[in-house]
């Protein structure tokens, strides 16, 4: 038996009819609801044009974050509402965000315009401030092809703050829509063309897994979700694990955190920024907030993609991967031992990524990350690195560096790594770890860099890395990140 998909659309509620859950919601947008203000431009969640915003209740309040409608599957939000661009005018009157892209110049062909107002409007009604750097970071996930970013940032300016008058005039209704169409209990959509299954407990997630070894994972989608937006594929079955409780939740020990596998990167972010000071940069260029509303930890690591943002992290910092069947219960595998080939790991079929145990640092330990790409917003790497040093007295009593982007798996340097224990971390220290990365690394060649380029950043990171260490209280910007000498 098949339930009916519920979501609230611009403040009303609606059933779903004549659609497949595996159905993008770009595509059920345009096509089923008319509401041809939301774009398609990529179909790959790069250029923002079919920007949306989800608004979900918890604790009693309206919660808005902005998503690619062209990565998100409909049965991915069954329960939740969405706002389109048609959404924000009321009483026929534009919204102040609509207006100040309109009297502000923020617009020329118009295409982009609805994804960056939908962007704007989520920013806002978060909270956003007028800070210039959060402010790009908010519209790092829509191009413009018209026009420089100027006026479509002073309309951002202009927009701030919301009033609650352009913001909750609806609230009521809405939380009362909202909770109309709220699921606690399981569900399955099932069609012709896709079987979709939404279980609430990690058991019912476990006994689907077993049953259905074959059917595709999801959790995020903005891995996955290319298959039904830019390749057109149906898939037959597919287990959504987006709203499983139990993986959607952040453990923290005196020495260790517990990462639930459906926790996304932006619900990570501060805690993993807090924690890893070296994260913090590299964390915003996690793809776009768009991508970083929706993408997990625990689908980077099940893609097992080898330009996977994270993956490098994981090795360095001693990560442990929990993996849970419904008949062989848990077990943990270090990162070292779960990535085997090019996609291929050590999760068995029947099994489902729990969750992910991190190592605090401990006192003396220095970690820092970085991501080379030929774009600095919105762009795969072309080298991802993360280095771990423990210094005793002056030397290196351990070292850990990753990198992603060079091989078919992540890979640690371990050839360098011996060349750093033991001794100063000095120029000569950096100088055979870098002739060790020589010997051990066979960089790929692609359309993002060749394999001389890659390894050239790989030592050039080493000597960055160094730089950081040597002189803590330099002026140094990297990547935007500013430490100034006290």
């Amino acid at each position: 038996m098949s339930d009916s998909l519920r979501i609230v659309v611009n403040g009303r509620p609606v059933q779903v009819a004549g659609a497949s859950a595996g159905m993008t919601l770009l595509d059920w947008l345009r096509e089923h609801r008319r509401l041809t203000g939301t774009k398609e431009g990529c179909g790959e969640g790069d250029c923002g044009a079919c920007t949306v915003v989800l608004e979900e209740l918890r604790d009693g309040r309206i919660q808005r974050r902005a998503v690619n409608a062209c990565l998100v599957m409909l049965g991915q939000i069954d329960g939740f509402g969405v706002r389109t661009v048609e959404g924000l005018v009321s009483d026929g009157k534009l919204h102040p965000v609509q207006l100040a892209y309109a009297n502000g110049g923020g617009t020329q062909c118009g295409f982009c315009t609805p994804g960056f107002v939908m962007s704007t409007y989520a920013y806002a009604a978060e909270g956003g401030t007028s800070e210039l750097p959060l402010i790009h970071d908010a519209l790092a996930g829509n191009l413009c092809r018209c026009t420089g970013y100027r006026p479509i940032v002073q309309a951002v300016l202009d927009s701030l703050p919301l009033q609650p008058d352009s913001l909750d005039a609806d609230a009521p209704g809405l939380k009362d829509a909202l909770a109309a169409v709220a699921r606690k209990i399981a569900a399955s959509f099932v069609d012709p063309d896709c079987a979709f299954y939404a279980p609430r407990s990690l058991v019912g997630a476990l006994e689907l897994r077993h049953r259905m070894p074959a059917a595709k994972i999801l959790a995020g989608g903005t891995d996955l979700g290319l298959l039904a937006s830019q390749k057109r594929e149906t898939i037959p079955q597919i287990i959504y694990l987006g709203a499983v409780e139990e993986l959607r939740r952040w453990k923290e020990s005196s020495s260790e955190i517990t990462i639930g596998s459906s926790v996304s990167y932006d619900e990570a972010a501060k805690g993993l920024a807090r924690l890893y000071p070296g994260l913090a940069v590299y964390l915003s260029r996690f793809g776009s907030r768009q991508i970083r509303n929706l993408g997990t930890i625990g689908g980077n690591i099940g893609t097992a993609s080898p330009i996977g943002d994270f993956l490098p992290i994981l090795l360095t910092l001693s990560a442990r991967i929990r993996l849970r069947s419904l008949t062989g219960g848990a077990r943990e595998l270090n990162a070292d031992a779960y990535f085997i080939d090019y996609r291929k790991t050590a999760i068995r079929p029947d099994e489902l990524i729990e969750a992910i145990v991190i190592p605090k640092l401990a006192s003396g330990e220095v970690f820092w990350a970085d991501k080379i790409s030929k774009r600095r917003d919105q762009d795969i790497s072309t080298v991802c690195s993360a280095c771990l040093l423990a210094l005793d007295g002056g030397k290196v009593s351990k070292a850990r560096l990753a990198f992603g982007g060079m091989a078919p798996v992540p890979m640690r340097a371990r050839g360098a790594e011996v060349a750093l224990v033991g001794r100063p971390f000095d120029e000569g220290a950096i100088a055979d770890a870098s002739a060790a990365l020589v010997q051990e690394l066979r960089p790929i060649d692609d359309w993002r860099g060749s394999g001389e380029y890659r390894l050239a950043v790989a030592q050039n990171l080493l000597r960055r890395l160094h730089a950081r260490v040597a002189c803590p209280h330099a002026v140094v910007e990297l990547d935007g990140l500013a430490a100034e000498c006290p």
